[in-house]
């Protein structure tokens, strides 16, 4: 049994894959499987000829949730942690999660997050996110972190196995914001231990995505609002942040009326933190203008 898996669920990009394999392969913990999953990809991936890889290929495309499901199923490991196939991990990740995880003396079960780049297809670092650190019981995306930490690193989740399929595992009815789902039911019954170690690059890049479609993203979301409610009317302050980060984005696809709307709503649930949150998205807004304009 190898201490952890990787899971790869990818959908018809051979182009971006092998790095992602290969990042994987890399890892300085090499008792390790990596399981890519193939969610009904028009021809077979070509995968190195190593032991610790093996293909999963599903004949019709079940979707994002389906792939990470199935991978969940088929890992052998009790810790299992998921790479999409356009990103990388650094070779420290996996040894310095399983070494936090073995070490911590939070209220079990335990699962971690690692510190994440986000860069751009050509290296260049955007920004870094570090992860909180939450007891069992809390709500993911909701408590009050301070400002130093991010709740965006979701993708460097490493959770036991078992744990993530008796809470049902990714909700097969999402086809986005399937990570704040999960971990909105995952943190009330684990501890979330954030790791302040970079151990996980995300790029970005142009393309397709599925996050990019704002018909999808509305429904989604409130789809997530509805399964959530009584969680997320508890931590009034965490849901107005929610609705305008859900805001920003709908205006960065041109959905402004959308945006608006989303943003009036913010304020009916917490008036004043809506103020405070909107002021201080202005205000980098500005200072992002002044540094872009100097010489």
């Amino acid at each position: 049994m190898p201490r952890l898996s990787i899971l790869i669920p990818t959908y018809h990009r051979p182009q971006l894959l092998p790095r992602a394999i290969a990042s994987a392969l890399a890892q300085t913990e090499t008792d390790i499987e990596v399981i890519v999953v193939e969610d009904g990809s028009p021809e077979p991936a070509v995968l190195p000829d190593d032991p610790r890889v093996r293909r999963v290929r599903l004949e019709k495309n079940v979707g994002v949730s389906g792939a990470r499901n199935t991978g969940a199923e088929s890992a052998t490991s009790r810790y299992i942690t998921y790479l999409d196939d356009d990103d990388e991990l650094l070779p420290h990740f996996t040894q310095t999660a399983l070494d936090a995880l073995a070490e911590t003396t939070l209220p079990k079960p335990v699962a971690a997050l690692s510190g994440m780049d986000v860069v751009q297809g050509n290296g260049k670092l955007v920004e870094t996110r570090i992860p909180p650190t939450l007891p069992r019981g809390s709500h993911f995306q909701l408590e009050p972190i301070d400002p130093e930490y991010s709740y965006f690193s979701k993708q460097t989740l490493v959770v036991e196995r078992d744990l993530l399929l008796r809470i049902g595992g990714y909700d097969r009815g999402m086809a986005s914001r399937v990570l704040t789902d999960l971990m909105l039911r995952l943190s009330p019954v684990c501890s979330i231990l954030g790791i302040p170690t970079v151990g996980y690059r995300h790029y970005v890049h142009g393309g397709d995505r599925i996050s990019d479609d704002p018909g999808r993203r509305k429904r989604m979301v409130e789809y997530l609002i509805a399964k959530h409610d009584a969680a997320l009317r508890e931590h009034p302050e965490g849901f107005s942040t929610f609705l305008i980060q859900h805001a920003i984005t709908l205006w960065s696809l041109g959905e402004r009326g959308d945006a608006v709307q989303s943003a009036l709503r913010a304020a009916r649930v917490s008036p004043v933190h809506t103020s405070a949150l909107l002021a201080s998205t202005m205000l980098r807004g500005v200072r992002h203008s002044i540094s872009v304009s100097r010489p």
